[in-house]
């Protein structure tokens, strides 16, 4: 018995509910209606059957114990006006009578309808009579039920002789106007819920109508690329009355989307300097960076004797100055492809490109396991093939550099419907966790983790270029990495 009620509880928990703000009031406000109408309707069912009982009551009262008092001698005459015993031939229909000697129903009489005839063997069974014998002589009216009769209101008197006078009256008008009440009610009731439940539904709908509108604008604003770029936010949300809450978060949303769009003005502005100044600082840098190589290159090839300390400064010079120049290239590069430059667009052989990068890589790094898997049929893309051989060549270069010797490095390329798929592999310690979030940006460096050896590596700027040549050619690139596995994918559309 205990688990009922939290079985109910539980069943109520599994049961749908309405996720939308718009739902929740309608279901709500019909379940408020259908609580106050089943008040309603139960208060004047309840009321109706008390005061009809209590009709019941009065009218037993009225008729006294005559009708059961004349069947003291089992006979109840019919062809007369009555007499003081009583006047059967004015009982209503259906009237009970019963009378009782120690307990013991010795008569019984029921009243027919459309008939002055009175039945002296109504039938009753064991249970019934001990249901009689059960009322109390109170002079109040209790309701029983009689197997064969069905619901009586009946009233037990104390007669002359001592014995037990009964009389009862039906229960079936009582019952067929509270069951007439209960099907009218629940037919009103339900049409007025089912129109209220319209009408509320349609209202709530109307009243949320500003609040759906914010709520649009701000699902058109959480949908552009808000991450760089220019940035153009959509019309305002329409403003309400402003002493509503609706008109409120309006008012407030607006205000925050003028401070959004104030702040990426401001951050696209920026960007556009720090883009420009990177793109003619490297411009301008080409030139004195070739004029120290070639400089120290030409001071190397002085025929003269050389002492061995400014032959060594030379070669520093040389090979920093290279170095400079591959940084200057890169930034270049980046600034070129930040401010959208088009690039090439000609079929290109990824295969062909992949054997040549990793033939190099080999070349460069000879002390690594370098794996080849290829596709028995060539993958074709469109792009610029300097470009993407330029980020072929940087993942090759990114696990060369950072792992240690004998690291294990697996290129494999494979076509998944219309997208080829480029993945290099290594066994090696793996990329840190706090800097796997941010390994494409710019000059983000983890090269004392990876490979202690090379603490001075490269400038960061070589994932940084993977990701902005294989955006450029409308693909995307992602990292896996743990310790022991570390693997890069790009994902670019195959050509048709």
């Amino acid at each position: 018995m205990r688990a009922g009620p939290w079985a109910a509880v539980r069943w109520a928990r599994r049961l749908p509910r309405p996720r939308r703000l718009r739902a929740r009031l309608t279901a709500g406000l019909v379940a408020l209606l259908t609580l106050s109408c089943a008040a309603v309707g139960v208060a004047a069912v309840v009321e109706l059957g008390g005061f009809l009982t209590g009709r019941l009551d009065q009218q037993l009262h009225d008729v006294g114990p005559r009708f059961p008092a004349s069947l003291e001698h089992g006979l109840i005459p019919s062809d007369h006006d009555g007499d003081e015993h009583g006047d059967t031939r004015k009982q209503s229909a259906g009237t009970f009578g019963a009378r009782l000697v120690s307990g013991t129903v010795t008569n019984v009489a029921v009243v027919r309808p459309r008939s002055d005839s009175t039945d002296l063997s109504a039938p009753l069974d064991e249970r019934d009579r001990h249901m009689l014998a059960a009322v109390p002589t109170d002079g109040r009216g209790h309701s029983v039920h009689l197997s064969s009769l069905g619901g009586y209101r009946v009233m037990a008197t104390t007669g002359l002789d001592g014995d037990v006078l009964i009389t009862g009256l039906p229960l079936e008008p009582v019952e067929a106007a509270v069951h007439r009440l209960e099907l009218v009610a629940a037919v009103v009731f339900g049409a007025a819920l089912a129109v209220t439940g319209v009408a509320g539904a349609l209202w709530v709908r109307w009243s949320l109508l500003p609040l759906s509108r914010v709520a649009a604008t701000a699902t058109r604003v959480s949908e552009l690329p808000l991450a760089s770029g220019e940035v153009v936010l959509p019309s305002r949300a329409p403003e309400s009355d402003p002493r509503s809450e609706v008109g409120r978060v309006a008012t407030a949303f607006n205000r925050m989307l003028g401070h959004v769009e104030d702040a990426l003005t401001k951050r696209h502005a920026s960007e556009e300097r720090l883009r420009s100044f990177a793109a003619d600082a490297s411009h301008e840098l080409r030139t004195p960076v070739a004029s120290v190589r070639g400089h120290a290159e030409l001071a190397l090839l002085h025929p003269g004797p050389v002492p061995a300390e400014v032959t060594r400064a030379l070669e520093r010079i040389a090979a920093e100055s290279a170095r400079m120049g591959e940084m200057v290239d890169d930034l270049l590069l980046l600034a070129r492809l930040d401010a959208g430059r088009p690039l090439e667009r000609r079929p290109v052989d990824l295969t062909r490109l992949v054997l040549d990068a990793v033939t190099d890589a080999r070349a460069a790094g000879p002390e690594h396991r370098w794996t080849l898997e290829l596709p028995e049929e060539p993958v074709t893309v469109t792009g610029d093939e300097h470009r993407l051989h330029q980020m072929l060549a940087n993942l090759l270069a990114n696990a060369r550099l950072h792992t240690p010797v004998g690291t294990k490095v697996t290129i494999a390329l494979e076509t998944e419907g219309t997208t080829a798929v480029l993945t290099v592999h290594d066994d090696g310690p793996g990329v840190p966790d706090d800097i796997q979030p941010g390994v494409f940006e710019r000059f983000t460096r983890a090269d004392h983790r990876r490979r202690p050896e090379n603490r001075g590596g490269g400038a960061g700027l070589g994932l940084a270029i993977v990701a902005a040549v294989t955006e450029a050619h409308g693909g995307t690139v992602r990292l896996a990495s743990r310790p022991g596995s570390t693997t890069f994918t790009v994902d670019l559309p195959a050509a048709e």
